[in-house]
């Protein structure tokens, strides 16, 4: 599908990539690797068409269509989200008027025997084929079910995309990429703007699709579950792995060793063959052999063991001073915005020592309660922070917060005091911004270089407690493995508000849950929780979960609700038996109206030969009707009918 040749990519004559070379084929599903830096954000752009080699020639077939999802971009606010994520199937328009096109030329044509009619013939066919699948689908239960799947409720359809977060919108830009069938799908860090259940309903889809998909993420148990070749990026050159990255992982540690080794074995043939010349340099018996070995020694290819192998980095938090028994006390916390109740009577008790995850949908509160621990924003209820306590608190947007214009130096210098400011440059030579990298300005970094550098700034200050709010984005695995044991080995206190399962498991003890304007606590780790939640068979990305950790009660659940829940519960509950009701109803008379064609087919008195096409299309929209009655079937369900 896609060939890349001898491509290289220089910045600053500093060589990128130096002569790369592989292949993307068909239904291949690749992690692309790398430390931050590396480039791999470049390659996709490249890939996409979006940025020129220095030198190299990327190939693709001409009806080869390529979807590009990048880390940032600029997003219009002049639709709903309905109506922008419908912008996926413009391109059905576009394709029917080259169908046209390509048909009237070819019926003007008689070189039938020609090369170019060939192709010409080739592409109204490939062309048509495409048409004929998007015929076949229903375009309105795709979109609702995309949108339904990456975190949208049918009450936010209908809204303005400029009343969302630009999370949020990126989800819809998530949405139309998904829904345009792309031949190749380039994502870029998609899981960032996901929760937890978001990303496991994009693992499905992604796994399930037909195409080629690259994806650059640092979301582990994400690319473990969506892909089955790994390439990784590493000083300029690729190493292509067949295999998932914990198999990459394993594979990877073996070639460093080899790598290693070889290093060795090369830098004691050079120190000998420099012994040797030094020693018999002014000997004229010796002035052909010492000759041979200067020019064996200019020869030789220098081996490099992998910079990520070779990092400095080694992150640790300062002892943390005795706090009191209990840093984090909440009893009946409520915050609204407006008329808009985000929690309500929010009461938990995190003790000294513990370490704890704050979970769930985006939009559900986790940042909103952060905050009102910080004493950013005011709420009611009781909020207590408990006897010397310290709080280090890591933003979701820390690394935006950094000055773009000072350099990496002067990020550190303006914050360390004491002792610490003699020793700014192994501080930064530790966190891998040494020698030129210290004088370089913020604004150049990679989003994983910044997000270094923040940790850094915060970790000057020693706490007792640390908030980390999505402390993973933009960090690449190896920095996310360091920050892991860094906090396991942290004898503070620790909430980590974050959608990353793999950098929660084994590093939390407790989760708590956010959704339907509470705050559920649940023991025990990550996949604990997840697992919890998969047997009791509802999904959280459709409709806003109910209370699973409540006693059981012979009750129905609607008369476990207060007055006001259950009356939205009855309301969507009315609402999803009519939409199922609405589409049996269009089953049973598509089927009787398809019953009495194929029965007319049966009888061989066929005078009109249009009963075909006729047939054909009723059995076309029974397959779109029944994947709506199929999607409002489960929704159904979901609500406990």
């Amino acid at each position: 599908m896609i060939s890349v040749q001898s491509l290289t990519v220089e910045f600053s004559a500093r060589p990128l990539f130096d002569g790369v070379s592989f292949v993307i084929n068909d239904n291949d599903k690749i992690a692309l690797v790398g430390r931050n830096g590396a480039g791999k954000s470049t390659l996709l752009k490249i890939l996409a068409g979006l940025q020129q080699p220095t030198a190299g020639v990327v190939g693709k077939p001409a009806e080869l269509t390529v979807g590009y999802l990048p880390q940032q971009m600029s997003l219009a606010d002049t639709r709903t989200v309905r109506d922008e994520a419908a912008l996926a199937f413009s391109h059905v328009k576009e394709l029917d008027r080259e169908i046209e096109c390509l048909g009237n030329e070819v019926a003007s044509r008689d070189d039938y025997d020609s090369d170019d009619y060939g192709r010409l013939v080739q592409r109204l066919s490939h062309l048509t084929d495409v048409r004929a699948m998007f015929q076949s689908e229903n375009h309105e239960a795709q979109l609702e079910k995309t949108l339904l799947g990456l975190g949208f409720e049918r009450a936010d359809f209908d809204r303005p995309t400029s009343e969302f977060s630009g999370g949020w919108r990126m989800r819809v830009e998530l949405a139309k990429l998904l829904l345009s069938h792309f031949d190749v799908l380039l994502l870029d860090e998609p899981t960032n703007h996901l929760d937890i259940e978001s990303i496991q309903w994009l693992e499905t889809f992604l796994k399930n699709r037909r195409g080629a998909v690259v994806v650059v993420s640092h979301d582990r148990a994400f690319i473990d579950n969506v892909t089955h070749r790994t390439i990784e990026i590493s000083l300029g050159k690729i190493y292509d792995y067949q295999v998932n990255y914990s198999q990459f992982v394993v594979l990877r540690q073996e070639r460093v060793e080899q790598q290693r080794r070889a290093y060795e074995n090369q830098q004691k043939l050079i120190h000998d063959t420099e012994e040797f010349i030094e020693r018999f340099r002014y000997k004229a018996t010796k002035a052909v052999q010492v000759q041979s070995r200067i020019k064996q020694l200019a020869k030789i290819e220098r081996i490099e063991v992998d910079q990520v192998d070779t990092s400095a980095l080694r992150l640790k938090f300062p002892p943390a001073m005795r706090s009191g028994d209990y840093p984090v006390i909440a009893d009946g916390v409520r915050k609204d915005y407006g008329d808009h109740n985000v929690f309500s009577d929010v009461t938990f008790t995190i003790k000294r020592g513990e370490k704890v995850a704050f979970v769930g949908r985006n939009g559900a509160g986790k940042t909103t309660l952060v905050k009102c621990i910080m004493g950013e924003i005011p709420f009611e209820g009781t909020l207590k922070i408990g006897h010397n306590v310290k709080v280090g608190y890591f933003a979701q947007n820390e690394a935006q917060l950094l000055d773009g214009e000072l350099s990496v130096f002067d990020t550190i210098d303006r914050v360390a005091v004491g002792d610490v400011r003699s020793r700014i440059n192994d501080l930064l030579g530790a966190f891998m911004f040494g020698g030129e990298a210290a004088d370089k300005k913020v604004k150049v970094l990679s989003g994983g270089e910044k997000a270094r550098l923040a940790m850094l700034r915060m970790l000057l200050r020693p706490v007792n407690l640390l908030i980390l709010d999505e402390p993973t984005n933009h960090l690449d695995m190896v920095t996310k493995d360091i920050l892991k044991e860094a906090i396991g080995d942290f004898d503070g206190t620790v909430i980590v508000v974050s959608h990353d399962r793999e950098f929660l498991d084994g590093l939390v003890e407790k989760v708590y849950e956010f959704g339907d304007h509470r705050v559920r606590e649940h023991l025990g780790g990550i996949y604990d929780f997840l697992q919890s939640r998969q047997l009791s068979s509802l999904r959280q990305l459709e409709v806003r979960q109910r209370d699973l950790d409540a006693p059981k009660s012979t009750e129905p659940t609607a008369a476990r609700l207060s007055y006001e829940e259950k009356k939205e519960h009855d309301r969507r509950l009315c609402q999803a038996r009519k939409r199922v009701e609405q589409q049996e109803a269009k089953i049973a008379e598509l089927e009787a109206e398809i019953a009495g064609i194929e029965q007319t087919l049966a009888s061989g008195t066929v005078d009109d030969v249009t009963i075909y096409d006729r047939h054909a299309r009723l059995r076309a929209q029974l397959d779109e009707v029944m994947a709506q009655w199929e999607t409002a079937e489960e929704e159904l369900a979901a609500l406990g009918e």
